[in-house]
């Protein structure tokens, strides 16, 4: 009879310790998953601000370089595509190809000296380069978040505890664009 009970004991006691490592698992997963939220959220506000300061931008260039009008219009309709993408594909897609519009913005620029020495352009492009480097920063926080957490539902017990609980892989990540690795062009 003794060692009936001990074995009882012995079995509840492992249950018990599972069920804690469960737990403790799922909300270390649930914690990281949240923690992705967060770093999107962080990318999202500094895609948003970078979104706003765009257009002040464009009309100061405007002024000087009238005859640029493709640039413009393709820069407000990568900017416009930013502002309506939804889910965390979407805004990299249409930030890959805002990214791409500002390159040609900027190398219009070039062609307008009296324009690279307005004050006005030079605070609004001292403003833009922090929030691309603001940008910089988010995106490298949210790719490690997201990194962490693929790695912790990838490995054993997580791997358990996700299936069981329903957390998949987060495959959002912010990846460079094969054309974005070329430097633009400046021509005189």
């Amino acid at each position: 009879m003794k060692s009936g009970v001990i074995v009882l004991i012995v079995v509840v006691l492992a249950l018990v310790l599972g069920g804690c490592e469960f737990v403790g698992e799922r909300n270390k997963i649930a914690t990281e998953r949240e923690a992705i939220n967060g770093q999107w959220a962080q990318v999202d506000a500094d895609l948003q601000r970078r979104a706003d300061l765009i257009p002040n931008l464009v009309e100061t260039v405007k002024g000087y370089a009238k005859e640029e009008t493709t640039i413009f219009s393709t820069v407000a309709n990568a900017r416009s595509q930013l502002l309506n993408a939804k889910t965390p594909e979407e805004k990299i897609a249409a930030n890959n190809q805002l990214d791409g519009a500002l390159g040609r913005l900027l190398v219009v620029v070039e062609n307008y000296p009296n324009l690279k020495a307005s004050e006005n352009f030079r605070e609004l492009q001292f403003e833009l380069e922090g929030t691309e480097n603001r940008i910089l920063q988010s995106r490298r926080r949210y790719n490690e978040a997201v990194q962490k957490y693929n790695t912790d539902i990838s490995l054993f017990p997580g791997n358990v505890v996700a299936a069981m609980s329903g957390f998949g892989r987060e495959d959002a990540y912010f990846k460079t664009e094969p054309g974005a690795r070329t430097a633009p062009k400046v021509q005189f």
